[in-house]
């Protein structure tokens, strides 16, 4: 444990757990074996850090946080599988993220810049880019692939394998048991498509022709009418002129678990 950490005295932190420079671990928080926490992270009260563990540089983990966890699967036997936490992430109290399992590739894996509400839930094997937004209560179920810049709202839930394409906007209280499209904003009870996440592309830097291109391929895969096969050529057609359908096209085409559509 590195002499510059500003450890408050009731917390306990395992003599094989490594702290860089500039990191705070506020009271009652238990840090484990095998605990690697990067410089100038801050960790709140009476949080949970298991290992083995690794967290970047710089993140704000608030109270009652609990991170590598075992995962919630019944066939996991206590084999030595990880989470990997990126730098300047924000998570709030009591969000739950659990390490891997061998069967799922033994990594849970969460990127820099995300910004986790309380009461998130990121299960076993799961894989979050940067950039991203979760709402208070959101669930991601095991397995499940969160592309960059994508937002789930509160309550979220999403199946086991799904994947979130990048820039995608999961409203308030959806379920989702299919893939995200890149781009698209999925909204109702069980979720289904309404449109472009135009907004947030706006914020982004995304200019009047590119959002005019990503929305004639929406219309194309969801609002046409046409078999998937005929919208992913109109995709092909257009994509040699936009890097953002060609980007929808490439994640369509990889969907292992179907389109939510």
């Amino acid at each position: 444990m590195n002499a510059n950490a500003a450890i408050h005295p009731t917390a306990i932190i395992d003599p094989k757990a490594r702290l860089d420079d500039g990191v705070s671990v506020g009271p009652f928080t238990v840090i484990g074996p095998d605990v690697e926490i990067g410089a100038g992270t801050s960790i709140g009260s009476h949080c949970s850090i298991l290992g083995p563990t690794r967290i970047g540089r710089d993140n704000v983990i608030h109270a009652h946080a609990s991170l590598g966890g075992q995962p919630q699967d019944k066939k996991h036997k206590g084999e030595p599988t990880q989470l990997v936490i990126g730098d300047r992430n924000t998570i709030f109290e009591f969000t739950t993220f659990s390490r891997g399992t061998v069967d799922g590739g033994g990594v849970t894996t969460v990127g820099n810049d995300n910004w986790v509400m309380a009461y998130v839930h990121v299960a076993h094997d799961v894989v979050i880019g940067n950039h991203c937004i979760f709402a208070n209560n959101a669930t991601l179920a095991g397995h499940v692939v969160v592309e960059d810049w994508a937002i789930l709202g509160g309550f979220a839930g999403i199946h086991q394998f799904c994947r979130i394409g990048a820039h995608a906007f999961v409203g308030m209280g959806s379920l989702v048991n299919a893939d995200v499209a890149p781009f698209v904003i999925v909204a109702d009870k069980y979720a289904v498509p309404r449109g472009i996440n135009a907004e947030g592309l706006k914020r982004r830097g995304f200019d009047a022709e590119r959002i005019a291109a990503i929305k004639r391929a929406y219309r194309a895969v969801f609002m046409s009418g046409a078999p998937l096969a005929e919208a992913k050529q109109q995709l092909a057609e257009a994509a040699t002129s936009s890097e953002d359908v060609a980007r929808m096209l490439a994640f369509i085409e990889s969907s292992e678990r179907g389109l939510l559509r």
